[in-house]
C-alpha cells in the first residue's frame, strides 16, 4: 500500500497521502469515529457517494487548466480505479465515480506524478479556483487573469487559516466585465480592471463579496470598485480569517459566508478584516506573470491534409464553436461535453492531438465543456475532422442547446431527481424541434437534482430543480421551473423566481410552450429577459398551470426520467462539507496534533503559519471544555466569549488573563520569529491547563 513513497518528491504530499491512509486503517479498526473521518477525507476530496461502499474522487485543476500529460494521467488513474469515465463540473473539476476507499491514496499519488491534487478540492476549505476559460486568449480583457488565479490556488492550499472553517469557501476570476466566471454568487470574485493612477495604468479588481446559491441564492455585495493586484493575496487572507473566525459551525445551513455578512453588515465585516492587517505575513504581494507569458510553442509545423466533405456542417461549427484569440493567427476550439461526461478512449486521443497540433493545453470550463486552446488557422479543417472521429464536433457550443446539469440520483446522495434523464431529453426536444437554437445563446438552461444548485439552475434564463410530488400514496419526480435568471455583467446578476412545480415527465412540454410563447410574443430585437420581465411572472405562472395538474397522472408520470420502476425519493447523508459535531476527546486529541503543526512551522520558520496554527489549536481545546458542559460553540468568537463567562470569570480554569485577551494578540501583533514563539507558548500553556481540569473533573 505505501508503495507510493519513493515516487513522492514533495514531502507534504508524501506526509498527506500518508495520513489519509494512516486515518482510512484507524476507520477500518473502529479508532476514528465516521464524522471525524468524514472531515478529513473530504479535505482530501474523497467524498461519499449515493451507492454503498464506493467513492467519488474530486480532481482539484485551477481554473480548468490541463495538459496532455495530464490528461493521460487521469484516463490512467480512471481506467486503474474506477470505470474510465470523467466527469465535468460547473468547478471546472474533474469527477471520477466508483473508487475503492482502500485505494485512495494510491490514487492520489499517481496523480501527484503529473502535479494534479485532490487536496481541497472538498471539504470545509477553499475550492477550486474558477476563472474564464478564455482568460489569456480573450481580445477584450484587460489582462491575463490566470497567473492571478494560479497563485491564489498556491498560496492557499494546505495554509493554516483555511483548513477546518464552518462551511466551504468559493473564489472566482473573471476576465472581462463579461463576468463569464459569474462574480455574484461567489464567496469572492473578481473581475480584472485597470486604473490609471499618477499617469500609470495599473492592474486591479472590481472585488464581489458573499455572494451564494442554494436554498437561499444571495446577490454579492461590492468589497471594492478596484482593488491594486498586489493586495489581492492579502485581501482574500483577511477575508478567510474573518469568516473562521466568526462564521457558523454548528448550524449548518447557516455557515456560509452570505449569512455571515447578512448578519454583521458590509462595514462591521470590513472592519473586522482591517483589523487583521498587523497579523498577515505579507501586507503587499506581488504576483509573478513570468510563466505565463512565456511564447507559445507548437511541436509539429507541418499542417496535415484535411478534406471536408460537409461544407454546411464545417461552417456551423467554426460559426458556433471557434473562437478568434487576441493571439494573431490564432484560434480556440470549444467542444461540447454532453452532461460535462466523457470517456478515457477519446481523452486519450484528445490529449495526443493537443500536444502534437495545438500549444498542449485545453481548459474545462463551467458550463462543464472543454475548450481548445491555440490552435492556428490552417490547422481547424485538420482538427474539425479529428474531432469528428471523437464525437467531439457537434456544434451548439455554450449555445441555448447546450444544458448545463448536476449528475443528481445518477451518483449523489442528496439527488431528489435525475437531472441527467431530464437533460438528454430537454437536448432532444432542441434537436428535432428547436435546431435554430444551436446557433443562439440567447436562452441558458440549468438543471439540478436538489436545491442545493450545483447545475446553477437558480442562475438561469429557464431553471429546473429536482423535487418530489405526493400523489395519493405515491410519490412521483417533479422540477420546480425557474425562469428570469442570468448574467448582467460587470459583477450584475439576477436570480430566477420560482415559478410552478410540474411532473418532471412534463418538462418537455413545459420547455416547448416557453419556447413557442417567446417567438410568437417578444417584441422586435427583445431578449428572453426583457420579455419575461415584460409579461410579469404571473403570465408564465397561468402559461404552465395546466402543467401542475396532478388528478391525471400517466402511469409513467410516476417513473423518472432513465428508470424504469415506480419513483421512490430516497436522499442519502449529504456531504457537501457539512459541520461535524466531535467528541471531547477527539476534539483534544486534534488539539495535541495542531500544537504539533504549530510547532513544525516554527521549526521551519514559517512565523505566520505557526501562529494560525497555535490559535487554532487555543480555539479548539476551548471547545472540547464547553462541549462537555454543553455551552454552544457556534463560532470561533463565540466559543472565546463563552470560556472566559464560563470557566475564567468562575476560576474553574486559572489563567493570567482573560482567553479573549491571549487569543486575540494574534491581530494585534506582527507574525514575528518572537510573537510565534510566545504564542506557541502560550497555547501550549493553555492547553496543559485546560487538561489539567479536565483530568481533576474526570477523577473527582
Amino acid at each position: 500500500m505505501q508503495s507510493f513513497r519513493s515516487e513522492i518528491e514533495n514531502p507534504l504530499v508524501e506526509k498527506d497521502i500518508l495520513e489519509l491512509e494512516r486515518k482510512i486503517q484507524l476507520f477500518k479498526e473502529g479508532k476514528l469515529d465516521d464524522e471525524r473521518f468524514r472531515s478529513l477525507r473530504l479535505a482530501r476530496g474523497v467524498y461519499g457517494q449515493r451507492q454503498l461502499g464506493v467513492q467519488m474522487i474530486r480532481i482539484k485543476l485551477p481554473y480548468g487548466k490541463v495538459t496532455s500529460e495530464q490528461l493521460h494521467r487521469i484516463a490512467d488513474v480512471s481506467d486503474e480505479y474506477s470505470r474510465g469515465r470523467l466527469h465535468i463540473t460547473t468547478r471546472q473539476d474533474i469527477q471520477i465515480h466508483y473508487v475503492s476507499l482502500d485505494r485512495t491514496p494510491e490514487l492520489w499519488a499517481q496523480l501527484e506524478k503529473d502535479d494534479i491534487t485532490l487536496r481541497e478540492a472538498c471539504g470545509n476549505a477553499v475550492r477550486n479556483v474558477t476563472a474564464s476559460e478564455t482568460a489569456g486568449i480573450n481580445p477584450e480583457e484587460p489582462f491575463d487573469v490566470t497567473p492571478y488565479a494560479h497563485e491564489v490556488f498556491q498560496f492557499f492550499l494546505r495554509n493554516p487559516i483555511c483548513q477546518e472553517m464552518g462551511r466551504k469557501f468559493k473564489i472566482s476570476f473573471s476576465a472581462t466585465a463579461q463576468d463569464t466566471a459569474i462574480s455574484f454568487m461567489h464567496d469572492l470574485g473578481f473581475i480584472a480592471k485597470t486604473k490609471i493612477i499618477e499617469n500609470k495604468k495599473i492592474r486591479g479588481f472590481k472585488v464581489m463579496l458573499a455572494g451564494g446559491l442554494g436554498s437561499q441564492p444571495r446577490h454579492a455585495d461590492t468589497m471594492y470598485e478596484f482593488l491594486e493586484e498586489n493586495l489581492l493575496i492579502p485581501t482574500i487572507e483577511g477575508v478567510l480569517r474573518v469568516f473562521d473566525r466568526y462564521g457558523e459551525r454548528s448550524k449548518r445551513a447557516k455557515a456560509r459566508m452570505k449569512f455571515l455578512l447578512k448578519d454583521i453588515g458590509l462595514d462591521q465585516f470590513l472592519t473586522l478584516v482591517d483589523e487583521e492587517r498587523t497579523a498577515l505575513a505579507y501586507k503587499s504581494y506581488r504576483i509573478s506573470l513570468s510563466e505565463f507569458e512565456k511564447p507559445i510553442n507548437f511541436s509539429s509545423e507541418e499542417v496535415p491534409n484535411a478534406i471536408i466533405s460537409d461544407e454546411e456542417a464545417y461552417n456551423q461549427w467554426k460559426e458556433t464553436n471557434v473562437v478568434q484569440q487576441k493571439q494573431e493567427g490564432l484560434y480556440a476550439i470549444g467542444i461540447k461535453v454532453h452532461l460535462g461526461d466523457f470517456y478515457t478512449d477519446k481523452a486519450r486521443l484528445l490529449a495526443d492531438l493537443i500536444k502534437k497540433y495545438a500549444a498542449n493545453e485545453l481548459r474545462f470550463t463551467l458550463r462543464q465543456n472543454i475548450l481548445i486552446r491555440h490552435v492556428r488557422e490552417a490547422y481547424l479543417p485538420f482538427f474539425y475532422n479529428e474531432l469528428q472521429k471523437l464525437g467531439f464536433a457537434e456544434a451548439g457550443y455554450n449555445s441555448s442547446t447546450d444544458i448545463t446539469a448536476c449528475p443528481g440520483t445518477d451518483t449523489c446522495n442528496l439527488g431528489i431527481t435525475s437531472s441527467t434523464g431530464i437533460t438528454k431529453e430537454l437536448e432532444r426536444v432542441f434537436k428535432t424541434e428547436y435546431s435554430e437554437y444551436i446557433k443562439s445563446k440567447e436562452i441558458t438552461i440549468k438543471i439540478s437534482g436538489c436545491m442545493n444548485a450545483c447545475g446553477q439552475h437558480n442562475i438561469a434564463h429557464i431553471g429546473f430543480q429536482g423535487m418530489s410530488i405526493k400523489v395519493g400514496n405515491l410519490l412521483a419526480p417533479a422540477l420546480q421551473v425557474l425562469i428570469g435568471g442570468g448574467i448582467l455583467g460587470n459583477g450584475k446578476g439576477r436570480f430566477s423566481d420560482k415559478l410552478i412545480k410540474i411532473p418532471s415527465k412534463r418538462g418537455p412540454q413545459a420547455l416547448r410552450i416557453l419556447l413557442n410563447d417567446f417567438e410568437s410574443e417578444k417584441e422586435l430585437k427583445e431578449n428572453f429577459l426583457s420579455y419575461y420581465d415584460r409579461k410579469g411572472k404571473t403570465y408564465f405562472y397561468d402559461l404552465l398551470k395546466e402543467l401542475s395538474d396532478t388528478s391525471n397522472l400517466r402511469e409513467d408520470e410516476f417513473i423518472d426520467w432513465g428508470h424504469d420502476k415506480n419513483y421512490v425519493k430516497a436522499i442519502g447523508v449529504g456531504e457537501c462539507a457539512g459541520v461535524v459535531i466531535d467528541l471531547i476527546t477527539t476534539l483534544l486529541f486534534e488539539s495535541e496534533e495542531k500544537l504539533e503543526n504549530a510547532e513544525q512551522a516554527f521549526l521551519k520558520r514559517q512565523w505566520s503559519d505557526s501562529i494560525y496554527h497555535s490559535y487554532t489549536a487555543i480555539i479548539n481545546t476551548a471547545k472540547a471544555l464547553l462541549t462537555s458542559e454543553g455551552v454552544k460553540t457556534n463560532t470561533q468568537a463565540g466559543i472565546v466569549k463563552n470560556f472566559d463567562e464560563v470557566f475564567i470569570a468562575t476560576n474553574k480554569v486559572k489563567l493570567p488573563n482573560s482567553l479573549s485577551n491571549l487569543v486575540y494578540q494574534i491581530n494585534k501583533n506582527e507574525p514575528t520569529k518572537a510573537f510565534s514563539e510566545a504564542y506557541l507558548n502560550t497555547a501550549k500553556k493553555f492547553y496543559k491547563a485546560v487538561d489539567i481540569y479536565r483530568k481533576n473533573i474526570i477523577e473527582n
